[in-house]
């Protein structure tokens, strides 16, 4: 068992986490995924945890955060009408799909290559939130058929490669199809629950070896950073919400994309072994 001094250090640092990607979840409107895998990593290591299992943990502990915040979420938008209900449907199986191939993929990797494909997949996602405009269309609608199939197995197997849910992928996938902005945020967060369920019983199941692994580990998902993190979050993510309708976000999304572009590079940088 963990020494008290190391549970209040670990706790003190959650609580930080907590905070921050609850005020920037509700402020710009991205999902806590993106922020949460990179501090858990660092936190972590910094007590000492740093293994080639780590990714994993950050990986599961963060998607089990995503599953109590992407289902508040999508039944705040629900009541204001505004998932669209026929694509979380139609887009479902293929998402879940993804997600398990994802849990599969992940559990066999070393946290070196986890923490590649995070760099190179977060460095893709802070280049749109810097450079995407509103009026690209890849077509006037959402996809169906073969392109269904095949881009929403892709949508849950990246996401879980990164541990965020549907927001990073989903919101960018549905307005390139003409989804308005606030429908396509609103549907996302269901895109969330359904990649986040079927990951996080599959991550229960790994094996990690006790010893390298944070105190109250359950597989891959540790215990007291989820419960801190979800409460932190609920605390802090309607301050983010206030201060959005206080000031302009569109500066502050640009400042964002280059932190987290900036955290990107620095993962792929530790993943190089610079």
């Amino acid at each position: 068992m963990a020494d008290l001094s190391l549970l209040l250090t670990m706790l003190a640092l959650l609580l930080a986490i907590g905070a921050v990607a609850g005020v920037i979840a509700g402020l710009l409107g991205v999902g806590g995924g993106i922020i949460l895998v990179p501090a858990f990593y660092y936190a972590f290591s910094a007590l000492g945890y740093a293994s080639d299992r780590l990714m994993q943990i950050c990986l599961a502990t963060s998607l089990a955060t995503i599953i109590v915040t992407s289902i508040r979420s999508v039944l705040s938008h629900h009541r204001k009408g505004a998932v669209e209900w026929q694509i979380l449907r139609s887009w479902a199986p293929g998402i879940a799909i993804g997600a398990v191939a994802g849990v599969l993929v992940a559990s066999s990797l070393r946290s070196v290559v986890l923490q590649g494909i995070f760099g190179v997949l977060g460095v893709v996602v802070g280049l749109y939130l810097a450079f995407g405009k509103a009026h690209w269309r890849l077509g006037p609608a959402m996809p169906g058929g073969l392109a269904r199939a095949v881009m929403s197995p892709v949508i849950g197997f990246l996401s879980v490669l990164m541990g965020i849910g549907g927001g990073s992928f989903g919101v960018p996938v549905m307005s390139l199809y003409g989804v308005p902005i606030h429908r396509a945020v609103a549907t996302a967060a269901g895109f969330g629950v359904i990649i986040a369920v079927p990951s996080v019983v599959g991550f229960l199941a790994v094996e990690i070896d006790p010893a390298v692994r944070p105190p109250l580990t359950f597989g891959a998902v540790n215990l007291p950073a989820f419960l801190v993190i979800v409460a932190m979050t609920m605390i802090t993510a309607p301050l983010g919400v206030k201060l959005a309708h206080a000031m302009d976000p569109r500066p502050l999304r640009r400042v964002f994309a280059l932190f987290i572009t900036l955290v990107a590079l620095n993962m792929l940088r530790k993943a190089a072994g610079w």
